[in-house]
């Protein structure tokens, strides 16, 4: 899967990965539902270190289509209101 972190990039993660991954955006789709400040301001740059941890980056020359696009850290929790509902950035 590939995936853009605005701001920084574009990493290819493994199948293995998706469904941790996937936990953490249903995590986001909840705290965003409770507006809870708090777990979000923790847990949204989570996601983004997720990434980076357990995804290859790609050439910045080489551009792909990506699967899923992840905002930049200063996502507020307002902006993730519009991101974060449903079933989040990835369906389960």
């Amino acid at each position: 899967m590939i995936i853009r972190l605005m701001g920084i990039g574009q990493y290819e993660l493994d199948e293995e990965y998706i469904d941790d991954l996937n936990r953490i955006d249903n995590t986001l789709v909840e705290i965003v539902e409770n507006e809870d400040h708090e777990r979000f301001e923790k847990t949204y740059p989570e996601l983004i270190k997720y990434v980076q941890k357990h995804g290859r980056p790609l050439p910045d020359e080489e551009i792909r289509e990506s699967d899923i696009i992840i905002p930049p850290d200063d996502l507020t929790l307002e902006e993730a209101k519009k991101i974060f509902t449903g079933e989040g950035i990835l369906e389960d």
